[in-house]
């Protein structure tokens, strides 16, 4: 059996780990874009601040491909598939078939058409290379502009701060974190953020990055403008339909995938942030993960559904520890907010219960108790029985 990978991210990779896992007699192919192995994304953030040097980044030296018996096409994206056939094609026309498909070519940085946007200086942050070159361009910049107060915005801010440069953060939204906070856990944030050095503007809307050939400034709608060397978009990510548009697969905002990860063509499989699941796209590396290993599985003819992911997220700004998991804005009558609040310590924790059940929580300021909210909330813990001891510092989270 032939199994061909389009991309080499994190969903490709897992998912060909996974095969090999199952069996050694697989034939695994993956045909990549990049020209580097696989190196986990958050990698990039530690890379950027100088905290980690670029040959250990990678998630696996560079021998393993070998030895797994993987074989790793670098900078040999397929171009063309053909579902009918059974095959793709490559760059130079090449034809290669198929016994089964994965699809895990991911999303791609999204760039907003603004005037301007096309000057040396405006960035995005998607990949190795991405990152190459913001550092080649701070060589000679002092001060830099963060579009994009999201999860990608605040850590780049931090990782450039980090190396003594004027960073701003740029958020169209009323708040940090929009998705994942609450205003109140979102004003802490910005307390700890702007305490690194790093300004935060709220409710401004990009118009224009300003300059000649070289960026000069960014101008917003109203009529304020920053000054700036450097500008880099973490404004969101679009998932990559090119390969299934064309190849005539169901899509919509992302490749339209069954509980087994299988596409509209049954021998054409999907995972990563390319794909919908039951009208859901995630675009975090848990969601992937998994979704990689079931692929896989399925691939193998070993049937395995996929259940979703529930959204979770962790960072951490200026020493602060962020975690967001599950709903934590609720709409509606039917929930209910527990919440404790040490401003002096930064410590903000909010549980999020449906009928007794926990399905949302915010962890700021302390790593304690972490992971059991996390897992709480993954298995809709009903908590009604403890929910006025749950906050104490002493709370044995094993009679859960």
């Amino acid at each position: 059996m032939r199994v061909i990978i389009a991309g080499n991210g994190l969903a490709g990779t897992i998912a060909a780990k996974t095969l090999r896992e199952i069996s050694k007699e697989i034939e695994i192919d993956i045909y990549a874009e990049e020209k580097h192995r696989y190196y986990p994304r958050p990698n990039l953030i530690e890379f950027l601040a100088g905290n980690l040097p670029q040959e250990k980044i990678f998630a696996f030296p560079e021998g393993w491909y070998l030895e797994q018996k993987i074989n790793l096409h670098l900078a040999r994206p397929v171009r063309k598939i053909f579902p009918d056939t059974q095959e793709i094609e490559l760059e130079e026309g090449r034809k290669e078939k198929y016994d089964a498909l994965l699809l895990a070519t991911g999303s791609r940085a999204f760039l907003p058409l603004l005037k301007g946007v096309e000057r040396v200086g405006v960035f995005t942050l998607r990949t190795l290379d991405d990152a190459l070159a913001i550092l080649e361009s701070l060589k000679d910049s002092r001060r830099v502009v963060i579009i994009g107060g999201g999860i990608l915005g605040l850590e780049v801010a931090r990782a450039i701060n980090f190396r003594g440069y004027e960073v701003e953060v740029v958020e169209f939204f009323n708040r940090l974190l929009p998705r994942q906070l609450d205003s109140r856990g979102a004003s802490l944030l910005k307390e700890q953020i702007e305490n690194l050095g790093i300004k935060v503007h709220l409710e401004l809307a990009t118009e224009e990055i300003v300059g000649e050939e070289r960026v000069k400034a960014v101008r917003f709608k109203n009529g304020g403008e920053l000054e700036a060397q450097v500008v880099i978009f973490a404004s969101g990510i679009r998932s990559e339909l090119r390969l299934a548009k064309e190849g005539g697969l169901n899509i919509n905002k992302g490749i339209i995938v069954d509980d087994f990860l299988t596409t509209s063509n049954p021998k054409i499989f999907a995972a990563g942030d390319n794909i919908e699941h039951r009208g859901k796209s995630y675009g975090i590396i848990p969601a992937s993960f998994s979704q990689a290993r079931v692929a896989a599985l399925n691939i193998a003819g070993e049937k395995k559904a996929y259940e979703g992911t529930i959204p979770s997220n962790t960072l951490k700004i200026a020493g602060l520890y962020v975690t967001s998991v599950g709903v934590v804005t609720p709409e509606g009558n039917s929930y209910e907010e527990l919440v404790r609040e040490e401003q002096d310590k930064g410590i903000y924790k909010k549980i999020v219960l449906q009928d007794g059940e926990a399905v949302g929580a915010i962890w700021m300021g302390t790593k304690k108790g972490v992971d059991e909210i996390v897992r709480l909330v993954t298995q809709r813990k009903n908590l009604g029985k403890w929910k006025d001891s749950l906050f104490e510092e002493d709370f044995d989270f094993s009679v859960l």
